[in-house]
């Protein structure tokens, strides 16, 4: 038999051949490069030839021996440098392909905030030595940018005639919110510029804490082309609001709400903490106003602006048109880069407690649980009550003060019940409220008495449920108790007595009240002072947080998932066991089958014949199969019980697998939910100041709101004025209260932000319609002359 000859295969290529693709390979040796095509060398050079190695990879795309994807991969380059090389070819030839030595042409050889101080400098006719010496660089350098004595052409240092032309547009008496007053208008940078690139010499500070007002040079609102090539230069950091007069524009009516908003002091605020975010067309100002203005309008996701004219929403703006769905989401990646969302949130609650500290003597606090329904492991799983199940979620604390508003929103630990963060809540709300005295209502999620001792030395009231049974009070014992508490009747039976936990030593009070189906609620706190019904008042006062989260969630869409990122899990963090909880199971189920097995051998025990089996151990032979069943169920529910025994209730997260040591981005969220949280404030602020004007504000103050800032209306457009008048709306009675509304907002002389233009409201009178005919009694008289006449 003839032995199988072996197949001609081609030979493997060597260690220092690189293979591009089926046909074509690079072979290395030493500091030569060889391309070779289908067996044959094509191309040879020195790996320090960057010409030819460039040229070697056009050469294999334009003959079609490979594609650009496989020579990057073979040469470590980028696809996009391949086609660089392509087009350098294609228009310079092999002198293209060679880099110039030196500082890369058009890329800017200073920063632009250091370009502008410059610029200052030689305005106020100061000598280039001077200018060096002042921002320690050599004469030289200031030569080359500003030149001898005449000014520099390049559009990075235009900032002088940027200033002539803006007095130009002021001289012609073109309306405009950003016209160039003093010297310091002209100055004005960022609030909040970095050390470094700023000199405090250089840049004059505003003589309050008003917002600066940035420079345009655009006169026609709807182009804003020269802003737009500022920010593409890096000479702005963000574009003036620039108004156009207009008839019944969509959405105007979401203006009404700038008052409020601009006393929240968010925008105060975040100029402090964020300064600017970069050179760019929209800054840190028009980011958050478009935010705010999306809220209110009711776009609960960036991508919703997609469904919106973004030249009209531009104009409440002042801009000539909206940021796109990417352009937001990138202003918001970079806010979230500097994790400032916790210190905004605690300044925007100091000023809240300012403004309203008669409403903070009693807080409320919740945890409300956002389900996660997405493909990432994470390893957060909270219960959720609506739901009825546990599943994967996280969780944050809200605070609320005690008329229902949001005070203060805090992101959760992973897995942490209320009893454990309660202590992180309290230090946080002490440092908001200061030393005053607070009553905290929590729900029986955090009742302990450990956790209520040490609340009361810390300077904090209780108030919450009472958890687990307790004595059941006869019904004769109730006392009927009416009150009128913040214009409200309240009728309720209450039982009041003192209680003691922790061995006696902690004593608190316990009011019980006697619903109308005989159960009785029982609330636990500290205040010894309040009356009964007042305690009880409070206490179920609560479910106006609950309210809000209802709200949130259908208004402002709360549980939307701003991002798809994860970050690491703490490896020290500890969660509950998997394993332990899976035993769990398995114990309840063992339980279960054991309780079962019990039943039916006591059933039989109890139908037995004793004529026929008088003694026990014939009942046991005569039922040994069941009998052997209940001792397997025994034994089997001790094993498991010892298996539990063995396993710690919490591990560390590292001692988990792998792909669960994540968890979900939670500033970006935490930035937005401050937002809608402002958002609902300033709903609030405008339902307080349309009470007086409107009998059903408390059933229907908020869907008002919702009709006036969907409200079309007109612009017009002053030296120092814009005036915003409404359109009537559906009804008189209400179209009168929103009247109302204007007429005090307009007495707050509210200056648009970033700009000087103070905002004036006004309500076109409604159209007078006959009973008979439509129309004013002036029209109808006057076109019954006309007929006349005819």
């Amino acid at each position: 038999m003839s032995t199988q000859q072996a197949l001609a295969l081609p030979s493997p290529a060597p260690s220092n051949t690189v293979i591009i693709n089926a046909r074509c390979s690079l072979r290395i040796e030493a500091d030569q490069r060889v391309i070779v095509v289908a067996g044959l060398p094509v191309h040879h050079y020195r790996a320090e030839d960057a010409v030819a190695e460039a040229y070697a990879m056009v050469f294999l795309v334009e003959s079609g021996f490979a594609q650009q994807t496989d020579v990057a991969r073979a040469f470590e380059r980028s696809v996009r440098t391949i086609r660089r090389y392509q087009e350098s070819y294609a228009h310079g030839g092999m002198a293209a392909l060679g880099r110039e030595e030196g500082w890369r042409r058009g890329r800017r050889r200073i920063s632009g905030k250091r370009l502008r101080s410059i610029e200052m400098l030689k305005s106020q006719g100061m000598s280039n030595r001077a200018i060096a010496q002042r921002l320690g660089v050599t004469e030289k350098a200031i030569r080359k940018l500003v030149g001898p004595s005449k000014p520099v052409e390049s559009a990075q240092l235009a900032l002088l005639a940027m200033t002539t032309a803006a007095e130009k547009l002021r001289a012609t008496g073109v309306p405009s919110d950003t016209r160039v007053g003093e010297e310091k208008d002209r100055a004005t940078q960022s609030a909040e510029e970095k050390t470094e690139d700023r000199d405090p010499l250089l840049v004059p500070e505003a003589a309050n804490d008003d917002e600066p007002v940035p420079l345009s040079l655009d006169h026609d609102a709807s182009d804003r082309t020269l802003d737009r090539q500022l920010a593409y230069l890096g000479l702005l950091d963000d574009a003036a609001p620039l108004f156009r007069e207009g008839a019944s524009v969509p959405g105007v009516g979401v203006l009404l709400a700038l008052p409020c908003l601009v006393e929240s002091g968010l925008f105060r605020i975040t100029r402090k903490l964020y300064g600017d975010i970069g050179p760019a067309f929209y800054g840190l100002r028009t980011t958050l106003l478009t935010l705010l203005l999306m809220a209110l309008l009711r776009i609960k996701r960036p991508e919703h602006l997609k469904e919106r004219d973004p030249a009209t929403f531009g104009r409440l703006l002042g801009l000539d048109r909206a940021p796109e769905v990417k352009t937001l989401r990138r202003r918001l990646t970079r806010l979230a880069a500097q994790h400032g969302a916790a210190q905004l949130g605690a300044e925007l609650a100091r000023v809240r407690v300012d403004q309203r500290g008669h409403l903070m003597g009693f807080l409320y606090v919740d945890g409300h649980v956002r389900a996660y329904h997405g493909q990432r492991p994470i390893s957060t799983n909270a219960y959720v009550a609506r739901r009825h199940l546990a599943m994967p979620a996280s969780t944050d604390y809200w605070i609320n003060d005690s008329s229902g508003d949001p005070l203060l929103v805090i992101t959760g630990e992973v897995d942490a019940a209320l009893t454990k963060a309660m202590p992180r809540l309290l230090c946080e709300v002490r440092e908001v409220v200061g030393k005053r005295r607070v009553t905290i209502v929590f729900d029986r999620g955090g009742f302990s008495p450990k956790l209520f001792a040490a609340m009361i030395k810390s300077g904090f009231d209780v108030l919450t449920y009472r958890k687990g049974r307790c004595r059941r009070i006869n019904e004769r014992r109730f006392v009927r108790c009416r009150a009128v508490l913040d214009g409200c009747s309240v009728d309720y039976l209450l039982h009041d007595e003192p209680v003691r936990f922790l061995k006696g030593k902690l004593r608190l009070r316990q009011v019980t009240r006697l619903c109308d189906s005989g159960h009785q609620t029982t609330v636990i706190t500290s205040r010894w002072d309040l009356r009964d019904v007042e305690v009880a008042y409070r206490m179920f006062e609560r479910w106006r947080q609950e309210n809000f989260f209802k709200y949130m969630r259908e208004e402002f869409l709360l549980d939307a998932l701003v991002d798809y990122q994860i970050e690491p899990e703490d490896p020290t963090h500890t969660i509950p066991n998997p394993e332990r909880r899976a035993l769990d199971k398995e114990i309840h189920a063992a339980r279960a089958n054991l309780a079962r097995l019990e039943r039916e051998f006591g059933a039989a025990a109890a139908n037995n014949a004793e004529q026929r089996r008088p003694t026990m151990r014939g009942f046991k032979i005569a039922h040994g199969r069941l009998g052997k069943q209940l001792r397997s169920a025994r034994a089997r529910l001790s094993r498991l019980f010892d298996q539990r025994r063995k396993l710690p209730k919490r591990v560390e997260v590292r001692d988990l697998n792998e792909r669960t040591v994540v968890k979900l981005a939670t500033e970006r969220k935490h930035l937005t939910d401050i937002i809608k949280m402002v958002a609902y404030q300033a709903e609030s602020d405008l339902l307080a100041l349309l009470r007086p004007h409107y009998a059903r504000v408390d059933q229907e103050g908020r869907t008002l709101l919702h009709e006036l800032f969907a409200n079309a209306g007109d612009i017009g457009v002053s030296d120092s004025e814009l005036n915003i008048t409404l359109a009537p709306l559906s009804s008189p009675h209400r179209t009168l209260a929103a009247q109302a509304l204007c007429e005090i907002l307009d007495k707050t002389a509210t200056t648009f932000p970033g700009s000087r233009l103070q905002i004036r409201f006004a309500m076109r009178p409604p159209q007078r319609i006959g009973l008979a005919f439509p129309g004013s009694p002036t029209e109808r008289s006057t076109a019954s002359e006309g007929a006349r006449i005819r």
